[in-house]
């Protein structure tokens, strides 16, 4: 019963916990439906021993009856022939029979037992067989899906990053706007002042008109 044992422990599992631990969960569902249909071949096997098993206790168990019934038959037909010694050496043959038929009995309905049990394990290991193998390609199905998700949100995190480049890009965009703008600046501070410097040397060699002296000429010039 080792193999049924282990057969129950399979199906009880959780196969999203199985798939969570694969490396490849596509793989590890084939190898899960192959060990399967593995046991399916075991159990298979065992339930065909277990039937034979039954229908040897059936045999044996009908065989005493019958002989039971025979011994029966011929001590009736050994009074009818005015025999009693026969009969009741028909009569002691049958309740020799008789005394082995409960053991037969108990026997047969224990390997009836047996063969009902085993054939219903196989019948469900089959039908669970069929369900994973109709649910396999809607499960590799979900994992492609994943799969192409997972690459999707590589992309968005490479799209982040982009986008996070573009903003840094700005922002020594901004910085080396900002610095031209100050370099400029300077520029034009420094030509301002090299033209005042300028300016006060020609002023410093340019004659200067008294005020004084020009209002007097102009007096002078209407008095006449």
């Amino acid at each position: 019963m080792g193999i049924l044992t282990r057969f129950k422990d399979i199906m009880a599992s959780n196969i999203n916990a199985l798939l969570d631990k694969a490396e490849d969960p596509e793989k590890m569902i084939d190898q899960c439906l192959r060990n399967l249909n593995s046991d399916l071949g075991k159990v298979k096997s065992e339930t065909a021993t277990i039937m034979a098993e039954e229908q040897r206790a059936r045999r044996a168990l009908e065989e005493v009856d019958a002989e039971i019934e025979k011994m029966q038959s011929y001590a009736i037909k050994a009074l009818e022939a005015n025999n009693e010694a026969d009969a009741r050496k028909f009569l002691q043959a049958k309740a020799t029979l008789s005394t082995k038929r409960p053991g037969l009995s108990e026997a047969y309905e224990l390997a009836k037992t047996n063969a009902n049990h085993m054939r219903e394990m196989h019948d469900k290991l089959v039908s669970d067989i069929n369900e994973l193998e109709s649910r396999k390609d809607m499960i590799k199905g979900k994992l492609a899906v994943a799969k192409t998700q997972e690459r999707i949100n590589k992309m968005g995190d490479s799209v982040a990053n982009a986008n996070n480049s573009m903003a840094s890009f700005r922002k020594y965009e901004d910085m080396a706007d900002k610095a031209l703008d100050k370099a400029n600046a300077m520029a034009e501070l420094n030509r301002s002042s090299s033209s005042n410097q300028i300016d006060d040397l020609v002023s410093k060699y340019t004659d200067n008109v008294n005020v004084d002296d020009e209002l007097a000429a102009l007096k002078a010039s209407l008095n006449k």
